[in-house]
């Protein structure tokens, strides 16, 4: 991965510093992608103090706004003509019902729309590469998930869990079509599930859920070990070509029934673009 450049989002924590970490130290160019900026900051210092690698830059974008997005997929365009590798790492859950500025329920936002809408920006980037690759991380709360095409945002009834397990889906259905559509392309893109990771994730949950993330936390796997798969499929020779599939501790595993809907798929493709162009009218 030397001289390759790479693209993180949610960089400055749990899977996405390791994975940072990790091709800071092969030599790679970083652009970390975080919220919070402190946060970013210290991330990115540390990783270039560890990796002697000065060649990592700090990107500052709120994931579920797609106005901030549609601006970070710009300045990125800009900043790096050839993107060998965009790892669309970020994500997050809520406990109650939060609307985004663009008007759309927040953990849909962050972990579905905010991929579809950056990955769609860098595409022309990584179509620059020699062998562009896209990584979605995914999740095996998959299993419970639905597209409830009739309410997306869950205005009706919110369930955070619900919410949760509907993005995730969402990353594994988007991952397949987006394959379809770059066929004919030297970009590949994959889906995969770190396992259950040991980071902050789900620790500000309050009552019942919340004291069992807690409880569970100390028998999770590592960040560093959720991290391989996601790293392995960035760069590994044996992978060239190979798109549209779904991971797990590098090996390829099946998702749900109706994740290879050819018309689900389509649907939920569509409704994307409709909600983001809807959300940037006017930009």
């Amino acid at each position: 991965m030397q001289n390759k450049t790479i693209i993180i989002t949610g960089a400055n924590s749990g899977i996405g510093y390791e994975t940072a970490l990790h091709f800071a130290r092969a030599g790679a160019a970083v652009a970390m992608v975080c919220r919070n900026r402190a946060k970013g900051e210290a991330a990115k210092d540390e990783i270039a103090a560890v990796s002697g690698n000065k060649n990592i830059s700090l990107h500052i974008a709120d994931m579920s706004s797609l106005k901030q997005v549609h601006n970070l997929g710009n300045i990125l365009r800009d900043k790096y003509p050839v993107i060998d590798v965009l790892i669309n790492n970020a994500g997050s859950i809520v406990y109650d019902y939060i609307e985004t500025e663009d008007g759309y329920e927040s953990t849909f936002a962050a972990n579905h729309l905010g991929y579809f809408l950056l990955t769609d920006l860098l595409l022309e980037n990584l179509r620059n590469a020699p062998e562009g690759r896209i990584v979605n991380l995914a999740s095996e709360a998959q299993r419970a998930g639905r597209i409830r095409f009739d309410d997306v945002n869950l205005k009706g009834k919110y369930d955070p869990i619900k919410a949760y397990c509907q993005s995730k889906l969402a990353n594994i259905i988007f991952t397949y079509e987006l394959a379809k559509h770059l066929a004919d392309t030297n970009v590949t893109v994959n889906c995969m599930h770190p396992g259950t990771v040991r980071t902050g994730f789900g620790m500000e949950y309050r009552g019942f859920t919340g004291a069992l993330f807690r409880m569970i936390r100390p028998f999770l796997r590592s960040p560093k070990k959720g991290a391989e798969t996601a790293i392995w499929l960035s760069g590994a020779p044996e992978l060239k070509g190979v798109t549209g599939k779904y991971f797990y501790d590098k090996k390829e595993i099946k998702s749900i029934p109706s994740s290879y809907d050819p018309e689900i798929q389509k649907r939920l493709w569509d409704l994307s673009g409709e909600m983001i162009q809807q959300a940037l009218s006017g930009v």
